[in-house]
């Protein structure tokens, strides 16, 4: 056994954190007439999201795709983040959709539909409460303390596709955090870690909102995907820090989410500033 394999098989030998089983979740999420249409495990990846948008470049993946990794290298984050965690400690997938007939405009609706799905299948499968946090980011409570457990990142696939990724912390114990501020659903008492079991509750919920979206050409407001994001954005309410592209930053309350999926600041002077881009700092408790 060479030097390589020997730390492979020790990262791989932790009991707690069984492997997903592929076959199992193709039994389960891949049907006749559904959204999901494939669904493969790698080992390691760079990053999921890279490597399913090459993919569909390629014409080798359709809508519905799946691509799951038990370890990413080099997982990314918005803004080109690092996202890192020890092998089959997390969920770290993408999925391939093709909103056709969807006016581009409202494509920018995917990440926070996925967050909406994400947030309310790990309710469902993991008992835990899950906040988003605008745009994309997943939050739990540890101690009684908001911590990140969870990130979306959507990326175009060419002319007709979205790459969604999402990356959500699992077993993730005190010790192996990257930063003070992250958590997982084990420290968030979560009632299951299951993986496979996680990841089909949030894949049924996505398609259930992906489905009822598309059938509404987008509509945020008609879908009702607008107000179930609004009730499950722990942001709206709190008075908050936008550090904006070009070095600016604007300092308000958060108001509102507009038809646009842009966070509403509404700033000591009584105007209201729509952001659709930026940094969100959270500056006093919900």
């Amino acid at each position: 056994m060479t030097p390589r394999d020997a730390a492979d098989a020790s990262r791989w030998s932790d009991l707690d954190r069984p492997p997903l089983n592929a076959a199992a979740l193709r039994r389960g999420l891949v049907r006749e007439g559904g959204l999901w249409t494939a669904v493969d495990v790698v080992p390691r990846t760079g990053s999921t999201n890279s490597d399913l948008v090459a993919l569909a470049a390629a014409g080798k993946a359709d809508e519905g795709s799946v691509l799951l990794a038990e370890e990413q290298t080099a997982g990314r984050g918005r803004l080109d983040r690092q996202w890192s965690a020890p092998p089959r400690s997390g969920l770290f997938f993408s999925v391939l959709l093709r909103p056709a007939r969807i006016p581009v405009g409202r494509w920018g609706w995917l990440p926070l539909l996925t967050g909406v799905a994400v947030a309310t299948g790990l309710s469902r499968a993991a008992g835990v409460d899950t906040a988003l946090k605008w745009p994309n980011d997943l939050l739990v409570t540890v101690g009684g303390e908001e911590r990140k457990a969870g990130g979306i990142l959507a990326e175009r696939a060419g002319e007709d596709g979205v790459v969604v990724g999402v990356g959500i912390n699992v077993t993730l114990r005190a010790g192996e955090l990257p930063v003070p501020q992250a958590g997982s659903l084990v420290l968030a008492d979560a009632v299951s870690t299951d993986r496979d079991t996680l990841l089909r509750s949030v894949l049924r919920t996505l398609e259930d909102w992906y489905t009822r979206w598309r059938a509404a050409d987008g509509d945020p407001a008609v879908s009702g995907l607008q107000e179930a994001y609004a009730a499950g954005c722990a942001t709206l309410g709190r008075t908050v820090r936008a550090e904006l592209p070009g070095d600016r930053a604007l300092t308000g309350e958060a108001t509102a989410i507009d038809a646009d999926g842009r966070l509403v600041i509404t700033t000591n002077t009584g105007t209201r500033e729509p952001v659709g881009a930026g940094d969100i700092v959270h500056l006093r408790p919900a």
